[in-house]
């Protein structure tokens, strides 16, 4: 059977189940009652046929069949007749020919056009009845029996329809339980799972109530995994938050004292000059490091962002002016609609992402790269997208994953913490946005979309519509 025309759900292959069924039985039934009488009918037709007495000879009057003699040189006369007709007619010579060649005994033959006989020959003559009668009872029967099978088909169809309909009605309970724990948020923080399918359900007595109970089942682990799952998240963070925290007093004396040495005027040795130097580079490094892993543990503990509204365009223009002044090798574009572009959020934050972006594009590109900065706003939503024509990400590189490590192909400078892009996407999930990459070798495009204050999807623009571009 093609899979199109077989039934879908489950209620339709029940149905259609019962209907074969009923279908196949009824034919085997009716079958067998057809053959029985078929042989019933044949057997007193066989009867009477035996026990006709032919017509005495001259008499005008002959019982309805065939009525033939035998004569002493073999040849064959007589009459043949059918219920209806008003007298009997003398057999033709190919009806003599077929009662010729018939053997002694009960036999059926066929005369053509006056039908099918049951005869009998001795050696006086042939007798016969027609089998008319007998064929047009069983076809009655075929007949009745095809239209009682039809019938009991759509009788079980539409009955099989509501039982079917009504003892799956616990199975849908427990699909609506599962569709509703589907839907549930599961990866973002704590999560009550105190969806259960309902004790009526849960019988193990029952199939149904058997999937139901295991359901409950699996959704009790799963609850208590969840639980264990962000008590230990809880903890992880927490943890890291108190580090952080309690790193930055060490980390600013290691600074202060470090840079004191620096600036004490004693003439110190060049190695301890160096040495100290090493000190006060590696404190700043492990103070930034300190830094973000504090601002992701205060995001991952869901603290809410200050809201405001940020002017996008002159953000960008300011965060691209800082990184044309630290990577002069690298070459700055910038691809922004000609009217402002706001939007609600944290106007620190946002400036750290942009930050991180263009900073990550001068970190892991070689000099001479050029990286362009575009602004467009489509149907309420803006994207803020960073471009550039390095090597591109490595195949396979989760960027967004903290601590994420490139190869050679995007090589590392020296103070990169792997935390940047993952703070671009706690901050931008912080503000309901989204933060997607694509990358071939040859271009790279960070994209970052956020809702806009208002709609302005009356003046969607984009760099190639309206757009001025700037070298």
């Amino acid at each position: 059977m093609s899979s199109s025309l077989r039934p879908r759900t489950l209620r339709a292959q029940l149905v259609s189940g019962q209907i074969v069924l009923l279908t196949a039985l009824s034919l085997v039934i009716g079958g067998v009652a057809v053959l029985a009488l078929h042989a019933f009918l044949m057997n007193n037709l066989d009867r009477e046929v035996t026990t006709l007495r032919p017509a005495p000879p001259g008499s005008p009057y002959g019982p309805p069949g065939i009525n033939a003699r035998i004569f002493p040189d073999g040849s064959i006369g007589g009459t043949v007749e059918l219920p209806g007709w008003e007298e009997p007619r003398a057999l033709t010579e190919d009806e003599i020919a077929v009662l010729a060649a018939t053997p002694s005994g009960l036999r059926t033959v066929d005369l053509g056009e006056a039908g099918e006989f049951r005869v009998t020959t001795d050696r006086m003559g042939i007798k016969g009845l027609p089998l008319s009668a007998v064929t047009d009872i069983v076809w009655q029967m075929v007949w009745i029996l095809a239209g009682l099978i039809v019938a009991g088909a759509a009788v079980v169809a539409l009955a099989g329809r509501v039982v079917v309909r009504r003892a799956l009605v616990p199975l849908d309970r427990v699909a609506e339980t599962a569709t509703r724990v589907s839907e549930l948020p599961l990866h973002e923080g704590e999560v009550a799972l105190a969806e259960r399918v309902p004790e009526e359900d849960t019988d193990p007595a029952t199939e149904v109530g058997k999937v139901g109970l295991a359901l409950n089942k699996m959704l009790g682990h799963v609850d208590q995994a969840l639980k264990a799952r962000h008590d230990s998240e809880t903890r992880v963070r927490q943890f890291v938050a108190d580090a952080s925290h309690e790193l930055r007093t060490p980390l600013a004396a290691i600074r202060g004292y470090a840079e004191l040495t620096r600036r004490s005027g004693e003439d110190l040795p060049p190695a301890v000059t160096h040495a100290m130097g090493r000190v006060e580079s590696e404190a700043l490094r492990m103070t930034s490091l300190v830094e973000d892993l504090l601002l992701l543990a205060r995001l991952d503990a869901g603290r809410p962002l200050e809201s405001e509204d940020v002017d996008l365009s002159r953000l960008v223009l300011d965060v691209v002016g800082d990184a044309r002044i630290a990577g002069r090798d690298h070459h700055w574009r910038l691809a922004l609609p000609e009217e402002p572009v706001v939007v609600p959020g944290d106007v620190q934050r946002l400036h750290q992402v942009l930050g991180n972006l263009l900073s990550n594009a001068r970190t892991h590109t070689p000099p001479g790269t050029t990286v362009t900065t575009g602004l467009s706003v489509h149907n309420g939503r803006i994207d803020l997208t960073v471009t550039d024509d390095g090597p591109g990400v490595p195949e396979g590189l989760e960027v967004f994953e903290r601590f994420a490590r490139g190869d050679s192909s995007r090589s590392r400078a020296a103070g990169s913490t792997g935390l940047g892009l993952s703070i671009v996407a706690a901050v931008v999930g912080a503000h309901h946005g989204d933060v997607a990459v694509e990358s071939v070798p040859g271009r790279t495009t960070f994209t970052v979309s956020l809702r806009t204050a208002r709609s302005q999807a009356e003046h969607t623009t984009g760099p190639a519509q309206g757009a001025t571009l700037v070298a």
